[in-house]
């Protein structure tokens, strides 16, 4: 048993996209997707034995991968990574800009430090990829670029360096998109919402681990999203079926953004979710309550 895609077993042949944080979550998941749809994947991250994971699974399904260890703040070092990937491939056809990672913590008791660690990590770093992917590689023969947000539209409290820089990212987003088009490059974004993937049990704070297994109450679609229901998402924003879409975000949570928290959400289990990925395993944390 493999991927269970809706789209067309070749719709990537031939091309090579990266995808960053593509050792555990969304990016493991979209790395699947791909390599299921034709494309050889570019696996990166920060961890070598998270990489060699994901690339094992590949491989035991006969797609093939390569792997750049590298911390995407590293300015140098992601100018090595991208310089190597041309050079071993030729170019790149596609980039999930997927890395990031963020705490909990109201902004009272964010540091400068932390608030910083934050922003590079879901902005800076992001930018220095893009950048490099496009000036080494896209700006001569064109791509598509999917860069990762949240759901911050109303504010994210708890979370606000995140929010920040989520915000800076779908501006980032915007911005690209019209100054890179003269060159067919197109670039997009995602905006997950609550998503039943390996990161909610890296949560450590009490109150907020008892908080998670009961954010689908929040969700009109009352449930949370799988990983495979993101990169669905993703795949389509790099497929050709989406040449005329440049600079554009699709919120992939249930809904949950345009909650007024006046109207009231009733309990349901109406809308049943998309369980692409054969791999995925749901978080421990939310135990017996995934009701999905």
């Amino acid at each position: 048993m493999g991927y269970r895609s809706i789209f067309a077993p070749d719709a990537f042949a031939g091309r090579t996209i990266v995808v960053t944080g593509a050792g555990s979550g969304i990016g493991r998941c979209t790395a699947h997707e791909l390599a299921a749809l034709g494309a050889h994947v570019v696996l990166v991250g920060r961890k070598v034995d998270k990489l060699a994971r994901v690339a094992g699974e590949l491989a035991a399904e006969g797609h093939a991968s390569t792997q750049h260890a590298v911390d995407i703040r590293d300015e140098e070092g992601v100018r090595a990574m991208v310089s190597a990937i041309v050079e071993a491939r030729g170019r790149i056809d596609g980039l999930v800009n997927n890395a990031g990672g963020q705490f909990p913590a109201p902004l009272a008791m964010i540091s400068k430090k932390g608030f910083e660690a934050v922003v590079s990590t879901n902005l800076t770093g992001g930018f220095i990829v893009a950048r490099e992917v496009f000036t080494q590689s896209m700006c001569e023969h064109g791509g598509a670029i999917v860069n990762m947000l949240a759901d911050a539209w109303n504010g994210m409290p708890g979370m606000g360096h995140s929010g920040a820089a989520r915000a800076g990212m779908f501006n980032l987003t915007q911005t690209a998109a019209v100054e890179w088009a003269s060159t067919g490059v197109r670039v997009n974004a995602v905006a997950p919402g609550w998503v039943a993937s390996s990161g909610l049990d890296t949560y450590e704070d009490p109150a907020v681990r008892a908080l998670i297994p009961d954010l689908r109450k929040q969700v009109p679609l009352y449930r949370l999203a799988t990983e495979a229901e993101v990169s669905a998402a993703i795949v389509f924003l790099l497929s050709d079926a989406a040449a005329f879409i440049t600079g554009e975000v699709i919120r992939i949570d249930g809904g949950a953004s345009c909650n007024t928290k006046v109207f009231p959400l009733p309990e349901h289990s109406r809308s049943k979710p998309y369980e692409g990925f054969h791999l995925a395993a749901s978080p421990q944390i939310l135990g017996d309550k995934k009701e999905q």
